[in-house]
């Protein structure tokens, strides 16, 4: 057996009982020796004799999956989305696609929160000033009588609402698989996309990038928002224009952005690049020791129940 693994954070300590997991299991474990997510053509290049691949947030497109060697039985994403995985391709070729929800909700959630925070009271500027020598005063918001619209509420988006609950904001959600159950238990409010950002004074994004997804945040929604919102994305880069989010930012539509996910990742060139009033982070929403450490066991033991033919019921493509 040979096994690839990409995610570049496998190799911390936390993963190392599942780096030892996987090598015990396998002949052969190679690992990503470029420190960052794959493009096709790399990944091409290092799957040759390859039985399971362990997949970080590599570009796994249809042409990757056509030309991978016929040995390619699973692809494990380490993580729960697998918006660069193309599904279809795989499940044509026979691969199953495996991934592992729920290991990284609370990591993500805690973000998404703590970046509440930090653009309600300009953390990140202020601190910045300081160290330049500078005391400035400035006006910071409340979370407190504020009114929290969250877009998908999963895992995370669940664990997001509790949190702003329990800091007294009002807590309104749009969910296509609404769990009903909980908005009710927890006394939501619940309704289309619509209704959510009209309401929304800050706006928590928490839903995978799909063709329905894509810039579902754009200048018509952003419109619709209460004047100086706050928007949050922890989820994946395309669901907001940016292009929009710039304009809204530039008139003062929108009081300040948080973002840890970007149509163009790194960002080399984002529009938002220019705003003090934007926190932008490296796609680390699930970078804690403890969440890398769950998405680390269940990634390699997908892997090693799909080769050994047990079942497996984090396969999204049966």
């Amino acid at each position: 057996m040979k096994i690839l693994v990409t995610p570049t954070s496998f190799g911390k300590p936390e993963n190392a009982k599942s780096r030892e997991l996987l090598e015990s299991f396998a002949d052969e474990v190679v690992y990503n020796d470029l420190g960052r997510p794959l493009q096709p053509e790399e990944i091409l290049e290092r799957l040759d004799g390859v039985d399971g691949y362990l997949a970080g947030v590599d570009y796994i497109t249809a042409e990757v999956i056509e030309k991978a060697p016929a040995s390619l039985k699973v692809i494990s994403r380490y993580g729960a989305g697998v918006d660069r995985v193309d599904i279809p391709a795989a499940t044509k070729k026979g691969i199953k696609v495996t991934f592992t929800p729920g290991t990284n909700s609370i990591a993500v959630c805690e973000l998404a929160f703590s970046l509440m925070l930090a653009s309600a009271r300009s953390i990140p500027r202020l601190n910045d000033a300081v160290h330049k020598g500078e005391w400035p005063r400035n006006q910071g918001i409340e979370l407190y009588g504020k009114t929290l619209g969250i877009v998908g509420l999963g895992h995370i988006g669940k664990n997001l609402a509790l949190r702003a609950q329990a800091f007294g904001m009002k807590v309104v959600a749009y969910d296509p698989y609404l769990d009903e159950s909980f908005v009710k238990e927890n006394g939501m409010e619940a309704g289309d996309l619509e209704f959510v950002v009209k309401q929304a004074n800050f706006l928590s994004l928490h839903v995978p990038f799909t063709p329905e997804t894509k810039h579902m945040i754009d200048a018509e929604m952003i419109a619709k928002m209460p004047d100086r919102a706050v928007i949050i994305n922890t989820a994946r880069g395309g669901i907001i224009d940016e292009e929009a989010l710039a304009a809204a930012l530039e008139s003062g539509k929108i009081a300040a952005a948080a973002l840890d996910a970007f149509e163009q990742e790194p960002v080399v060139d984002s529009p938002l690049l220019k705003f003090d009033n934007v926190i932008m982070t490296p796609h680390t929403g699930a970078h804690t020791s403890e969440a890398v450490k769950a998405m680390g066991a269940l990634a390699a033991q997908n892997v090693i129940d799909v080769l050994t033919g047990k079942e497996c019921k984090y396969i999204l493509n049966k």
